[in-house]
């Protein structure tokens, strides 16, 4: 095992366009790290000059303690899974799997228990005699992981392996790698654009855009605080309701709808008071009942649409009062409202959020 140290990475190509622009990153020796973000915000690349598969333009990558910035691929002593499996058609499971530690002139006796083990692990023992043409995309997805997994490397790297899969399918391989990772300790980095899998696998995520570090932390702690408009309106799903208001020293304002502030708030936010701001409201914290809500301010909610989700339901709707965008909001299972319909619901102004409307980032709020 070994960590991965990333020092004012750079990554710029011949045209001129940065990729990756001095990005600095410490995963810890074992530690299950997730690269976060749209398609084109540099995660990939990043991944890929931890792999030795992109040169560094500039900046310095240590795993362990040695700078690897020069050092081949095949030195680096990591693995990478890439989304489209990479497997040898021609080749069986078994000569899949052994393909790496043969070109190491590996021990065939040596060969033959990791190949067994890690094939009992993964669950494709029966399948060790089969080509890749002959197998579904949840067996490939596991050969391709079991190739990894057989070198026994410092690391492993994880390019969206899962993307490919239909929802049911990846949702027991996320269940599945958390185990793995449970089980083998090694360091993982994991690139993906889905805020399921990095909410539920990772220990920490790297949030990235437009090729920089926008926040790193763990899971809850990036969803409850995030550091801009973007990470709040990135992550999760619905992601947190965004609207233009007004800070006033005791409230907030969308329009005609007026939020009052906690005392705490109040004065955390008193040296923006007059400042446009942007209101961030989960849609968890609007409840049905007042008691629901720890400091609970009624809002008058204009129905537009439903999502029925089998656990709960999603209610589309804008404020009454506020021309802004729209909002989402969790609801019961048994929640039902006809388009145009009024709700009222309570709000929890401890889970109140602002950001700077200019800058787009938060303002520091306490804990309430």
């Amino acid at each position: 095992m070994a960590s991965i140290s990333l020092k004012n990475i750079h990554k710029l190509y011949p045209n001129g366009y940065a990729a990756v622009r001095d990005v600095s990153l410490d995963i810890k020796d074992g530690e299950f790290m997730i690269l976060l973000g749209p398609s084109g915000c540099g995660k990939s690349t990043t991944l890929r000059m931890i792999a030795g598969l992109e040169t560094i333009s500039a900046g310095d990558l240590h795993i362990g303690e040695k700078r690897m910035n020069d050092i081949d691929p095949a030195d680096r002593d990591i693995a990478i899974v890439f989304q489209n499996y990479a497997l040898y058609p021609h080749m069986t499971v078994a000569d899949n799997l052994s393909f790496g530690l043969r070109l190491r002139g590996v021990e065939r006796a040596i060969i033959t228990r990791r190949v067994a083990g890690i094939a009992d692990m993964l669950g494709i023992g029966e399948l060790l005699a089969r080509k890749p043409a002959q197998l579904s995309g949840g067996q490939r997805q596991r050969v391709a992981l079991g190739r990894a997994l057989v070198r026994e490397p410092k690391a492993f790297l994880l390019d969206e392996p899962l993307s490919n899969l239909d929802a049911k399918l990846r949702s027991s391989m996320r269940t599945e790698l958390i185990k793995l990772h449970r089980s083998l300790g090694t360091t993982i980095v994991h690139v993906t654009h889905d805020q399921v899998e990095a909410m539920t696998m990772g220990e920490r995520i790297c949030i990235m855009r437009d090729g920089v570090i926008v926040q790193v932390g763990a899971p809850m702690e990036v969803y409850r605080n995030p550091a801009d408009t973007f990470v709040a309106g990135f992550l999760a799903s619905p992601p947190m309701n965004l609207l233009r208001g007004r800070l006033s020293g005791d409230r907030v304002s969308l329009g005609d709808v007026s939020l009052p502030l906690p005392q705490p708030l109040r004065d955390a936010f008193a040296a923006h008071a007059g400042e446009e701001v942007v209101v961030g409201l989960r849609p968890e914290d609007f409840h049905l009942s007042k008691d629901a809500a720890r400091l609970a301010s009624p809002v008058d909610v204009s129905s537009i649409a439903t999502e029925v989700l089998g656990p709960e339901v999603i209610l589309v709707g804008s404020l009454r009062g506020s021309d802004q965008a729209e909002v989402h909001i969790r609801c019961p299972r048994d929640f039902r409202s006809e388009p145009g319909a009024t709700t009222t619901f309570f709000y929890d102004l401890s889970q109140l959020q602002l950001f700077d409307a200019k800058t787009t980032k938060a303002l520091k709020r306490p804990a309430i």
